[in-house]
């Protein structure tokens, strides 16, 4: 399933590296869809390391993802305690990019 928003680096990728582009897209997608956890789920896990990585812009953008696969913003405020309790204050700080005010 390709996901709404794609990353600015997607782009980059296939315009340089097609075919590596076309193999990561592959295992992305075959990863990112309904299985046992359900593509929600799925997708703020993505948040959430996104958070303890400290990609803020990335926090932001794969925030907005989970809005457009079901996410509720209670899911996604619970998913910002999550990087707080497993990364602490500075994936908190990355993790509040998530929100829309």
């Amino acid at each position: 399933m390709t996901l709404p928003n794609p990353g600015a680096w997607q782009a980059k990728l296939e315009n340089n590296s097609p075919e590596l582009y076309k193999e990561i897209m592959d295992v992305r997608n075959h990863v990112l869809t309904d299985g046992a956890l359900p593509l929600k789920v799925k997708v703020l896990m993505t948040m959430l390391c996104d958070a303890i990585m400290a990609h803020p812009d990335g926090v932001k953008n794969i925030a907005n993802r989970a809005r457009a696969v079901g996410a509720t913003e209670e899911e996604i405020a619970e998913t910002v305690g999550v990087a707080f309790v497993m990364g602490g204050t500075a994936a908190l700080t990355t993790a509040c990019n998530a929100f829309k005010n």
